[in-house]
């Protein structure tokens, strides 16, 4: 082939994207945590365990050579160039020349009797109608990590197979996802009716439990496990029908200007355009768990008002 030589080619299918940008565009790589990576020119395209997925565009890949052609659309000669160029003296090591074995996401072991985690939900206002729906669709339930209670909020793809989990402590601020979990697949509440049009989107598990006790059971509920919006797109990818969402964000500054930042993508999405969306923070406390709190506290309140006003007559 023309300007490149066949071992040019097999050491650019070499290089892994991670490795290249490493190397060559350390200013592009945008640290999420040990097993995930993203880049500041394409904030959907997620790096993580040897491989790549742009989910924008609903591909992926494991070389800096498949990158560089489906992501930045350059040609294979011109691409197989600048990978060779930029790595000619680098020498490989052995684990970054083949992707690593695919893991499976395990999930811990569970608890038989959930009393630690229903008495903490209950305590976070979740009603038992909420929790105990909940756990016959295996969405939560209560396990022991290094000797502590947790509770184990599970994400699912669209064969009901668990693919991410989220433990949170019971007794401590204790917040972890499971090794391997992909964050792609949040904590989804999903709608009575499966052809719903509207989708809220939330932080926390716990902030969409809230709003499934204070809000109509006939919309979906997602957690997006942080502010990333990559459990949205994958969603919407396998819900068309939806065509209002809400972005309920904790009504912090992060919280906020991600929830605007999403907005934005949404708009500028030939795809999504089409979608109406709203930033709905709570509107009391940080979070929509805050909220329902302290809707609780004054529904106690205005109750003990009206017992004590009904004794004086």
């Amino acid at each position: 082939m023309p300007n490149v030589t066949k071992e040019q080619i097999e050491t650019a299918r070499k290089i892994d994207l991670l490795t290249y940008l490493r190397l060559n565009e350390p200013d592009e790589l945008v640290y999420i945590n040990a097993n995930e990576h993203r880049t500041k020119s394409h904030n959907s395209l997620v790096i993580s365990n040897g491989k790549w997925y742009y989910n924008r565009g609903q591909f992926g890949g494991v070389s800096a050579l498949d990158y560089l052609m489906k992501v930045r659309g350059a040609d294979f000669v011109t691409a197989v160039e600048t990978v060779c160029g930029n790595t000619k003296n680098m020498i490989l090591p052995q684990e970054t020349a083949r992707p690593p074995p695919k893991r499976e996401l395990v999930l811990p072991p569970q608890i038989k009797y959930p009393a630690k985690m229903t008495a903490y939900l209950q305590k976070r206002g979740i009603s038992p109608a909420v929790i105990g729906a909940c756990i016959s669709s295996g969405l939560i339930y209560e396990s022991v990590y290094r000797g502590e209670p947790v509770c184990v909020f599970v994400g699912r793809d669209d064969t009901n197979k668990p693919r991410y989990a989220a433990m949170r402590g019971i007794n401590s601020d204790l917040k972890r996802d499971v090794a391997e979990s992909d964050k792609r697949f949040g904590f989804l509440l999903p709608a009575s009716n499966s052809d719903s049009p509207t989708l809220a989107v939330f932080e926390s598990a716990i902030d969409a439990l809230s709003a499934k006790v204070m809000g109509k059971p006939d919309i979906f509920r997602l957690s997006l496990g942080g502010v990333s919006p990559s459990a949205l797109f994958e969603f919407l990818q396998n819900h068309p029908n939806i065509q209002h969402i809400s972005l309920c964000l904790d009504a912090d500054v992060v919280g906020q200007e991600a929830a605007k930042k999403i907005q934005r993508q949404l708009a500028a999405d030939k795809q999504f355009a089409h979608i109406k969306v709203t930033v709905n923070p709570p509107s009391s406390g940080k979070d929509y768990n805050a909220m329902l709190i302290n809707k609780i506290m004054l529904e106690h309140e205005q109750k003990n008002k009206n017992n004590m006003n009904h004794e004086r007559y």
